[in-house]
Formats: structure tokens, sequence, C-alpha cells
């Protein structure tokens, strides 16, 4: 399957240095994201062409709109609930790791309104990287449950984690093994079951550089559209996959960056593809190459996407 090119356009003139987690504020009618090197969160008025920046107190890896206003958010040392736009940071609760290495990384809520945070080890050797639910919904402390059945392969990097339109269904992936898993999702009792692969690219090949082929990248954020399909970003790979409800690839987009980092759907009829990238740690020649990298990128699709699911508390 040959990648189709696409009218990408180019939502951002500042780019992010490693863009992550976006999604539709519907009742703002707003692009939020966030930039986790940079420790800050930003939104854009699509339609006025303005983006807003929020600086932070560490590394932002994912965040939620929450119904009662405001944003849930996973720092590095904690996950946060702010009741507005730069407002102050309440502490909900702790995760645990060892924040010198590791960090909150691709995360988004649940269809009942939990608050779901993966993790990466940073030093790329220690595959220790975790799955947490935060629930919020009933009066008492926090209730915060590390997710995945004793028997899942251990994980470097969180990431790819979404539902499908029943909500009966969880995908996620551990980015550096290539490989996408999904379980079945019981989302009253909040436990997955029955976990098998999704889908598994091809490793990357020694010695490759972006301007060789050979490489189609590994599976980094995702979203989900109304008829089940699953749009992965693919870094590295300059390309997003749209693979059927069975795993089956249906489709490659290519992007305008080399390193696409996750997608999601909004826009007033939720038939607009957002993707994030980025720019961190990429070589000289790759940004010449690709010198929008790390802004927002956006193109018109035909199945609209699901909508983003709020935080409840």
């Amino acid at each position: 399957m040959s990648l189709q090119n696409v009218n990408w356009q180019c939502v951002t003139t500042e780019p992010s240095e490693l863009g992550e987690s976006p999604f539709w504020q519907p009742h703002e009618q707003r692009l939020y994201w966030v930039d986790i090197a940079g420790k800050k969160i930003l939104r854009a008025n699509i339609d006025k062409g303005s983006v807003e920046t929020w600086d932070l107190p560490s590394e932002p890896g994912c965040m939620a709109p929450a119904a009662s206003g405001g944003l849930v958010i996973a720092l590095r040392h904690g996950v946060f609930r702010a009741r507005a736009w730069g407002g102050p940071l309440q502490l909900v609760a702790s995760l645990n790791y060892d924040p010198a290495h590791q960090r909150a990384n691709d995360g988004k809520c649940d269809p009942l309104g939990r608050f779901w945070i993966g993790t990466l080890d940073e030093t790329r050797v220690a595959r220790n990287a975790a799955l947490y639910s935060l629930d919020c919904r009933h009066p008492g402390p926090p209730l915060i449950e590390r997710q995945l059945d004793p028997g899942t392969p251990p994980a470097t990097t969180a990431n790819a984690l979404a539902w499908s339109p029943d909500g009966g269904t969880l995908y996620w992936a551990d980015t550096p093994s290539h490989t996408i898993q999904a379980w079945d999702f019981d989302v009253n009792a909040n436990r997955m079951t029955g976990r098998r692969l999704f889908h598994q690219f091809a490793p990357k090949p020694a010695g490759w550089r972006f301007d060789l082929a050979g490489y189609g990248g590994r599976p980094d954020g995702a979203a989900v559209d109304l008829q089940g399909n699953y749009y992965v970003a693919m870094y590295e790979g300059r390309r997003i996959c749209k693979l059927a409800p069975d795993g089956s690839l249906l489709a490659e987009f290519a992007t305008p960056a080399q390193c696409p980092t996750m997608p999601c759907f909004g826009g007033e009829d939720r038939q607009t593809l957002f993707v994030t990238t980025a720019r961190q740690h990429r070589s000289a020649e790759e940004l010449e190459a690709f010198p929008r990298s790390g802004c927002v990128f956006s193109m018109r699709v035909e199945v609209l996407g699901l909508p983003v699911n709020f935080f409840v508390d």
C-alpha cells in the first residue's frame, strides 16, 4: 500500500519541541495540546489563527478536559487539577514511579471519565512502563489503579491509548517494540482482559536515517473514528496509519514532518484530523528537509472522529 499524499494545513507557526496529547474542546471550539519538552500547554483558536501558551513547572505528559471546567494534567511529579486556564495547580494524586528518570507520557480519559496515564522510562533501558487509571468520580480519596494483567509483555514507552466506539476494546502500545495490543475492556468494572496482538510493525533497520527508505516508523499516539478505525501516528515514519477494527491496514497518510506524535479529531463537525509533531533531538539535516517539524497540522477526513472524553470529578 502506497502513502497517500494529503493536503495538510499548518495550524501553528511556532513549533513545539515535542508536541503531544492534542484534543478538541467542543465547548470552546479550541484545540489543546502539550509541549512536553517545552514544559507548556498550548491552545489554538483555529478560526482566528491565535495560539495561547501556559508555562508549567515540569513536563506535561498528557491531559484531558474536565466536565466541570478546566483540565486534569499529568506532570512529571504528579497529577494536577487546574480549574481555569493558567490557574493554580492542585495536586490530585502521585503515581508510583521515580520522577528522576520516569515521567507521565500518553494518556486520556475513558468513557466514564477516569483519567488514564501511561508512563515511560527515560533511560530506555528498564522495561517498567505502567498504565494507571485515576478515578475521582466519588466522594473520598481518588482511586488509583495500576492496570495491565501480569502476562502483559514488559514495556518501555506507553503510547497509543484509545478506546473503540462502544468502549469495549482498549488499545495500548509499547513504542520501542513496534507493537500495538488490544484488550476487551469492561468499562463499569474498569477491567482489561483477553489481551491480543492488534498490529505488529516492522522494526527499525540498523543504520537507518531519515533520508533512507525501508522504515515505516513506530506507533506513538492514536485516535479512533465512529466506525472504529484506529489512526496511529508513526514516529520517524512520516505517516499516519489507519487500521481497521481487526487490525488490518486500510490507508497510510504521508505527514509534513518525519516525526508525527499523536492525532485527534476535531473541528465543529469532528471531520478534521489534527496531528502534533516533534523536532526535539532531530538532526539539522532532517529539520532542513522538514522545517515545520514541531508544528500542528490538520487534514479533512470522511468519517467523523469520536469526541474527547471528559474527566469527571
